[in-house]
């Protein structure tokens, strides 16, 4: 990762911790990960080795200068996925239901990460060696896109967007019941369940701000199949979301129940990703069809 400079040139800036000052302003970056850099050495105040409380101050130049990957330690592995566009900077791809992501307990060769590897083995280490390339994600039995970064430029650039909400993601999602409200927004805040640390919950009381608007695209005898626009991206967003109000995804075992239309996970799609590309600085859109087990469920309802 190429070494680059943020300067404290706000007041509303100054006065913070140093390690949440960065975990803010870089949305790539896991906590861990900015701790760690910070108690190596690599993340100084106007040239020198701070702690991570270090109250930033107006003026301060924060320099974070992340060891480039060396070398990853997933192995690469031959992963079917769909490449919907490839260049210099980017890599789209079309995630099946099923596919993990990135490196995780119980899944460590058998990843998205790992068949990038196989096909693309130059991407951004900005998120180190466990997750490179990846600029966000999407949970393994939802399908559809995901922007991967070539480089460095590109994912900070593109990260930037996903943090001020102008990289734009849709999905399509069948829901249990039927919805009357031609559209709607969903503004509650989601963090761990209390209950259950394992699930994501509404939490009103610990909970990060979430914000999912949709709108109905056909109504079933008990079902409604819907488009959403994520504003933010919390963790399991949608699907909690939906859960809150009463119509949970078909298949998600996790937040609504079993379903007998469908058992082989949510059926919720990421259909469309528009950006600014970071070479051009020109909006780029792509989609991606329904999988055709969405598709044969659908079938079946009409």
């Amino acid at each position: 990762m190429e070494p680059f400079e943020l300067t404290i040139s706000a007041l509303d800036q100054s006065k913070q911790r140093l390690d949440k000052f960065l975990v803010r302003n870089l949305p790539t970056m896991s906590r861990s990960r900015i701790a760690q850099l910070i108690d190596d050495g690599h993340i100084t105040i106007n040239g020198k080795v701070v702690k991570s409380s270090y109250a930033i101050r107006l003026g301060d130049i924060v320099k974070v200068s992340e060891p480039p990957l060396e070398k990853a330690p997933q192995q690469a592995s031959d992963i079917d996925f769909e490449v919907i566009h490839e260049d210099e900077s980017i890599i789209v791809v079309n995630k099946p239901v099923g596919l993990v992501t990135h490196p995780a307990p119980g899944h460590k060769g058998d990843t998205l990460v790992n068949g990038l590897l196989a096909r693309f083995p130059h991407l951004s280490g900005i998120n180190g060696i466990a997750r490179p390339g990846i600029v966000h994600r999407i949970d393994k039995d939802t399908s559809g896109l995901l922007v991967v970064a070539k480089n460095d430029v590109a994912h900070r650039y593109l990260a930037a967007q996903l943090a001020d909400h102008s990289l734009k993601r849709t999905y399509i999602a069948l829901v249990k019941g039927r919805i009357e409200e031609e559209a709607a927004t969903i503004k509650a805040p989601i963090g761990r369940d209390p209950q259950f640390r394992q699930k994501m919950a509404v939490n009103t009381d610990n909970g990060k701000p979430a914000i999912t608007h949709f709108k109905v695209i056909r109504r079933f005898s008990e079902y409604t199949l819907l488009e959403l626009e994520l504003e933010t991206g919390r963790t399991h967003q949608i699907r909690v979301h939906l859960a809150y109000i009463g119509h949970p995804l078909v298949g998600d075992v996790v937040y609504g129940g079993k379903d007998k239309r469908y058992a082989k996970g949510q059926l919720l799609h990421a259909t469309r990703l528009e950006m600014l590309h970071p070479d051009t600085k020109k909006k780029v859109s792509y989609r991606a069809d329904l999988p055709k087990e969405f598709v044969a469920v659908l079938a079946l309802l009409k």
